[in-house]
């Protein structure tokens, strides 16, 4: 026993670090993205750079995981983290915007088989009573480094060189590739199953397909181009058969037997509605900061620092609860003190003080923070070690669609609100025809719009996030309802198979 317990220590940094990194990436290249446009130019490409990591990051997380489920963890886990540092590498030498989303592509498809298969192994390695805090820690540092990217960006950006916020990724890379070599000892008995081809490549193609609508989408087409509405199509086509393929094969990507299970079915749909709500905290608070109180880029960063506390006490004592209280009272609570603080955020106006959004942000990181690692122990509940990669990516997948999702969804509401209000709000005040918000809003163009022109500006932008907060609350509804039919389980409930660590 003392044998293996001295093992389980570089494991679980090695996971934290998988972890930390992949999550980072998510984020971090926004508040870099202006300067790096300025050094690479392609200014009309640029929103390739973050949806060529989303694209393969979702696509990759349900083959992944069902691999990781046939294989073995180690050997895909492992390759995910030499794919992610060959992409990071690549990443800080490119020359144009074209080769960084390429290499961001490459990043995206390791770090599609770091999230899931790391949550999987922390069920594979650690006895019944200590899961749940190993998940509540692992979680806290997902919800942790998922709003630390920006502002690691903006500081990397700023004071050093924006090449080196892919450069960071090295030296912790290699130190878990290391780690997890080893110090992980898998058990080498896995069941071989023919591989679905035909469903993961039909998978494939129905989510690039998604993903590119919704990334180009009200931005390099219009919503209702050939361009967008034929990704649609394609999204619907390429679904509807890999659903058929799915109901077919021996051994699907994603088995829809799993969703027969009401635990594992609702825990999904909630990380789904919960994911969308945190994104919508996560963008739209430092952009008020920024825009409508005149904060910098580093400032409107720091202001997520409160939330991000706040998200990783929660998710520690989430999983330190699970073994304690049923998954659903825990998410119970959650979903109550999220409710209440998009409530919070959607009475926002020029007027709101700095300590009033550091309270919102707090009680938004105390509801999110739960989700981020009970919800995952709730999807592999009732799982074996040969199906936990299958539900732990589903769940990962979920989520990172709810919030990509998001992202698109209450980026449209936010930019109609302020369309519809500006004109009449401005009047014959002056302002220029056809303002562009992301322009007329920057420190130095700001310096040259009158003052009440100015306000006026910053009363509209103002209005128009806290109407996308409050439109924020059908989603918060839906996790509620979702919540309630998660059923009575904890963890304590059921002794899953012995830890595979050796």
């Amino acid at each position: 026993m003392q044998k293996r317990e001295t093992k389980l220590v570089p494991v679980m940094i090695a996971l934290l670090l998988g972890i930390f990194f992949a999550s980072l990436d998510n984020t971090i290249v926004s508040t870099a993205m202006p300067t790096m446009l300025k050094d690479l130019g392609g200014y009309d490409q640029f929103v390739w750079v973050t949806s060529a990591y989303l694209v393969t990051e979702m696509a990759g997380m349900p083959i992944f995981g069902k691999l990781s489920d046939m294989y073995g963890r180690k050997r895909f886990f492992m390759l995910g983290i030499i794919l992610f540092l060959l992409g990071s590498i690549l990443c800080g030498t490119a020359q144009s915007i074209v080769q960084l989303s390429i290499y961001r592509a490459i990043q995206g498809i390791g770090g599609s088989a770091l999230m899931p298969i790391a949550f999987s192994i922390i069920w594979d390695v650690f006895p019944v009573e200590k899961r749940g805090k190993m998940s509540g820690i692992f979680g806290a540092v997902f919800g942790l480094s998922s709003v630390l990217g920006p502002l690691i960006g903006a500081y990397i950006t700023d004071y050093i060189d924006w090449r080196f916020i892919f450069y960071i990724n090295i030296p912790f890379g290699l130190l878990t590739l290391g780690l997890i070599s080893f110090y992980y000892k898998e058990s080498t008995n896995h069941q071989k199953q023919q591989i679905d081809w035909w469903g993961a490549t039909t998978f494939v193609i129905s989510i690039v397909s998604l993903m590119f609508a919704l990334e180009l989408g009200g931005k390099e087409y219009a919503w209702d181009s050939i361009q967008i509405l034929g990704l649609f199509g394609a999204f619907a086509v390429f679904f509807i058969i890999f659903l058929f393929i799915e109901r077919k094969v021996p051994e699907p990507i994603i088995s829809f037997e799993m969703f027969k299970m009401r635990l594992f079915a609702a825990s999904n749909f909630v990380g789904l509605f919960y994911g969308a709500a945190f994104i919508a905290a996560t963008i739209y608070i430092p952009i008020f900061i920024q825009f409508v109180q005149g904060g910098t880029a580093t400032n409107s960063g720091l202001v997520l620092l409160p939330m991000m506390v706040s998200v990783s006490i929660s998710a520690a004592f989430g999983g330190a609860l699970a073994n304690k209280t049923s998954y659903r009272n825990l998410m119970a609570g959650s979903v109550v003190l999220l409710l209440a603080g998009i409530l919070c955020l959607g009475t926002l106006s020029p007027d709101t003080t700095k300590f009033q959004i550091v309270l919102y942000m707090i009680i938004v990181g105390l509801g999110v923070g739960v989700s981020f690692s009970v919800l995952g122990m709730a999807a592999m509940h009732h799982f074996d070690n040969e199906n936990r990669g299958s539900a732990s990516s589903t769940n990962s997948f979920l989520r990172a669609l709810g919030m990509t999702v998001g992202i698109t969804v209450f980026g449209v509401i936010q930019r109609n609100v302020f369309s519809d209000k500006i004109s009449s709000a401005l009047g014959n005040s002056g302002a220029p025809q056809n303002l562009d918000i992301n322009q007329a809003l920057t420190p130095e163009a700001s310096k040259m719009i009158p003052a009440p022109v100015l306000d006026k500006i910053s009363e509209v932008f103002a209005t128009s996030i806290a109407h996308t907060f409050l439109w924020t609350l059908i989603p918060v509804g839906l996790a509620m309802i979702s919540i309630f039919l998660m059923g009575n389980e904890k963890l304590s409930n059921k002794e899953l198979p012995q830890s595979n660590a050796s």
